[in-house]
């Protein structure tokens, strides 16, 4: 079949399916929308994630913080965000400011943007299929009011209907399933870059320790412990840290 075909009955198909299809056909588009913009987010933040924690870390222990501090400020991604952050502090020892409560709240605010998006696909995953199963619905009812209005059962009067309930339920599926695919990808991916914040925190973290041991002052506000980020897909929510303050917030400019 040759091109001209194949968009004609496609379209066709698009007709006979009623107006059940621009619900769907809007869900798709949003769906494809969040696809790609996350797609290149994620990427984006994780491109360097490995390459700036060696960098920052050798300049770090080399004693060069103003170099350090530099390359994470100039580095796109949360793991740069939360390098900053923490050695910033380090750098200006500000009395009665906790570095590690700092770094937190970067975090929340990073996982925060790299969490946006989620919800739309996990909605679309969740709503394309009842869209195509109220479709169906909504087809059988014209199927059996056609039966009941003629009074007697003929294919011709319940096949309009019976289409638009088969065409709905597939459309509603067809983007259902490579939606639902892409959010768990994009779960699995944020979960990646969770562990490299988590090493960030503990490179902060072992320098302040080390400074310690070496020049003998504690650097203020240092807590033994890394936090933990407990990320929850598609809701946008992050367990176990706080809200974030006015004071930090300001730290996480290192968005892609």
């Amino acid at each position: 079949m040759d091109e001209t075909g194949v968009t004609y009955n496609l379209m066709s198909l698009f007709h006979d399916g009623g107006g059940w299809m621009y619900p769907l056909l809007l869900c798709s588009l949003f769906a494809l929308g969040v696809i790609i913009a996350k797609g290149y987010t994620l990427w984006v933040a994780r491109r360097n994630s490995e390459e700036v924690l060696e960098q920052v870390g050798t300049l770090a222990r080399a004693g060069k913080l103003d170099q350090a501090i530099r390359l994470a400020s100039e580095t796109p991604g949360p793991v740069a965000a939360i390098l900053y952050s923490g050695l910033r502090r380090v750098r200006e020892r500000q009395a009665g400011v906790d570095i590690e409560t700092a770094i937190a709240t970067t975090g929340v605010i990073e996982l925060g943007f790299l969490e946006r998006g989620l919800a739309v696909l996990a909605t679309v995953s969740n709503v394309a299929p009842l869209l195509g199963f109220l479709g169906t619905v909504a087809g059988m009812i014209s199927a059996f009011g056609a039966i009941a209005e003629a009074g007697q059962v003929e294919a011709s009067l319940v096949a309009a209907g019976i289409k638009v309930a088969l065409i709905t339920t597939a459309a509603g599926l067809i983007i259902a399933v490579p939606v639902n695919i892409a959010y768990n990808f994009f779960v699995t991916r944020i979960d990646k870059l969770i562990m490299d914040m988590e090493k960030g925190t503990s490179n902060v973290l072992n320098l302040i320790w080390d400074m310690e041991r070496v020049g003998g002052a504690a650097a203020p506000g240092a807590a033994a412990g890394v936090p933990r980020h407990s990320p929850r897909p598609a809701t946008g929510s992050v367990e176990g840290m706080g809200t974030p303050d006015r004071g930090t917030a300001s730290d996480s400019d290192h968005q892609p």
